[in-house]
């Protein structure tokens, strides 16, 4: 998935894991895209610092 289908399946209320099921992306409250490890409570950012360069392979993500 891109950076812009991830988004936008958020928005829409799925959910959009990153390799396994552990990992969820979620938007917060300020909103900020995160992906967050359900097994030990992690959080890091969907996107490196210049907000277009995804944490992990386009073809890693998918929706549940």
């Amino acid at each position: 998935m891109t950076l812009a289908q991830i988004k936008q399946a958020i928005d829409e209320g799925k959910t959009v894991h990153w390799a396994t099921t552990n990992y969820v992306v979620i938007k917060d409250s300020v909103p900020q895209y995160l992906i967050h490890s359900q097994c030990n409570d992690n959080y890091i950012g969907l996107t490196q610092l210049d907000g277009v360069t995804l944490n992990g392979r386009e073809e890693d993500f998918f929706i549940a």
